[in-house]
């Protein structure tokens, strides 16, 4: 018997809503998500702050990311190009990424090699500031072949090719979107920096600086069935504290990241049965930037930057270094930490090919020896105590972001450098404002107006190359860069930087990681940074929630699309 067209169609129709795949889509509602530090923008182009730029990887996305392991998988491309499957070329001068067919944006356009080339423009424009500039270094052009095929060149062989649109930090940005806001006037584009159009599982709905964001699904997203969930409550303030007790104790969120929290507290906690802990080690270390340049207010607009001079006793090598020794590190893993922290003494401390020994001498506090070297080079306690030299007094603000954990760290260091004849003034500032991107503000990490900051950075994947390009001089935050260099201490050594182009033109691994080690100690004897802690990420997540797959090497919400509700039977 032949079917009519009616019955054809009440079959397929059926069909489909009998797929469990398409079934899936959106079914299991909201998730909400705790972020302690509130998103000031869904651009990470312009901004350095990680609650910016895993907030916007929900909607936007790189060509590939990295999985928990490190591994590179495909996201918007096709596969990952390499020599053996001809997408780098034998002389490593070019890389050729294949796109994934049928990929349209959230508002239906097609997804297209002109999107690509256009997001590579824009972040390399001369006249603008890029977050992930670093992510192009070397970048000669980047050419759309066809409109579904991109090739990358390089003006030096690039042993490592991958740094361009891999990684939560480089995503593609819709050339339609973002056509009037190349170079200066990125900033000045509020509608499209706050709701991007994109490929991921979800779409802005409401964007509410410093508070909170809405999503929805995107319903035009590539992959059947996901999201499984149909809208993301993304609330950002408060402390970290309250972020691991919405999840683990009142079951309020569902996820709740970077609980820098107390381990004693974190483990009462998860007692209420409400959520589990995850953790996972990377790259993540918590250090103390030393500003090398003046931040005193009267220099106006050349305070903080190189045109306005050293920093009156900071470019003492001396006081930097007495400044490391003072500090009993193990302390402040104990007390802040626990199981999720590890003294180190490099800035770059993982992988282990990466991993300098060199600094070992920071491990031991020592204040006999950092008592001696500001002894030896002039620094003399005044009647209060405080050491002086010419008539600068060792005086120093130190300044990080609001949490409990941090205020204590900042506590503990306070005596120890007190103890040196060291005086030190506290200051800690909202996350959403100390990691956001407002170009107003003067209390951003990267304008950096005090002389020690605190805080916590990593980087994507595992190879380190445009990480330890984050202190060459190039990348000194200034007004010309619309203050988004990376080399927040103002550190510039031409020795430095020419240690990194070596390392671009080196391919052996072994060799890769002896470039990298060097670069680091540079950094450590300089006295640039100040390594306290490597730090484990610590997130948590509602019982209810599955498929979360803890990632330090990327965003944590890198495979977001995943996420299930567990319903109970």
């Amino acid at each position: 018997m032949r079917k009519s067209k009616s019955m054809l169609l009440t079959a397929a129709v059926a069909a489909l809503v009998a797929s469990p795949a398409l079934a899936d889509r959106g079914e299991d509602g909201q998730l909400n998500i705790l972020y302690w530090q509130a998103p000031s923008i869904q651009n990470p182009y312009l901004s350095g702050g990680t609650k910016d730029i895993e907030s916007s990887s929900l909607v936007l996305e790189p060509l590939a990311y990295y999985d928990e392991n490190g591994s590179m998988v495909p996201a918007l491309a096709a596969e990952i190009p390499t020599v053996e499957n001809g997408g780098v070329s034998a002389d490593l001068t070019s890389i050729t990424w294949k796109l994934k067919s049928g990929v349209v944006w959230s508002d239906g356009s097609p997804f297209t090699s002109a999107d690509v080339v256009f997001s590579g423009e824009y972040c390399m424009h001369p006249e603008g500031g890029c977050n992930a500039a670093t992510n192009f270094t070397d970048v000669s052009g980047v050419e759309a072949i066809d409109g579904l095929t991109v090739k990358i060149s390089f003006s030096v062989a690039k042993p490592f090719p991958y740094g361009p649109f891999v990684g939560t930090t480089a995503p593609i940005i819709q050339k339609a979107q973002f056509a009037n806001c190349m170079g200066a006037k990125a900033p000045e584009c509020t509608e499209q920096n706050f709701g991007p159009v994109g490929t991921g599982p979800f779409k802005v709905t409401e964007f509410k600086a410093n508070d909170v964001v809405l999503y929805e699904m995107n319903e035009n997203f590539r992959e059947e069935g996901k999201p499984h969930f149909s809208s993301i409550l993304f609330k950002g303030g408060g402390d970290a504290a309250s972020a691991a007790r919405s999840v683990l104790e009142t079951g309020e969120f569902d996820y709740a990241w970077n609980l820098q929290v107390e381990p004693e507290i974190l483990t009462k906690m998860v007692a209420a049965g409400k959520g589990k802990v995850v953790t996972a080690f990377g790259t993540s270390v918590e250090r103390l930037m030393v500003q090398l340049t003046n931040p005193d207010p009267a220099l106006g607009d050349k305070r903080g930057t190189v045109e306005g001079g050293p920093h009156p006793f900071l470019t003492d090598p001396a006081v930097r270094r007495a400044l490391s020794l003072a500090i009993d590190r193990q302390i402040l893993v104990d007390a802040g930490y626990g199981a999720a922290g590890q003294v180190t003494c490099n800035v770059l401390p993982a992988p282990k090919v990466f991993a300098s020994t060199a600094n070992d001498w920071c491990k031991t506090q020592d204040m006999a020896q950092a008592n001696k070297l500001l002894d030896d080079a002039g620094w003399v306690p005044g009647s209060d105590g405080i050491r002086a030299k010419d008539g600068v007094r060792l005086s120093i603000l130190y300044q990080t972001s609001t949490n409990s954990v941090r205020q204590g760290t900042q506590a503990l260091i306070k005596q120890m450098w007190g103890e040196i004849g060291v005086e030190t003034e506290l200051k800690n500032i909202s996350a959403s404002v100390f990691f956001g991107g407002d170009q107003s503000s003067p209390d951003t990490f990267q304008k950096f107006f005090a002389d020690i900051e605190m805080y916590t950075n990593n980087f994507d994947g595992t190879d380190p190359e445009k990480y330890m390009a984050s202190w060459t001089c190039k990348e000194i935050p200034s007004p010309a860069n619309q203050w988004l260099g990376n080399n927040m201490p103002r550190f510039c050594d031409p020795a430095y930087d020419a240690l990194l182009v070596q390392m671009s033109k080196t391919a052996a691994i072994e060799e890769r990681g002896k470039l990298a080690k060097q670069m680091n100690d540079m950094l450590m004897d300089a006295g640039a940074i100040i390594p306290l802690i490597h730090r484990g990420g610590v997130s948590a997540h509602s019982v209810t929630l599955d498929g979360v797959r803890m990632n330090e090497w990327d965003s944590e919400l890198w495979n977001v699309k995943d996420w299930r509700r567990i319903h109970p039977s």
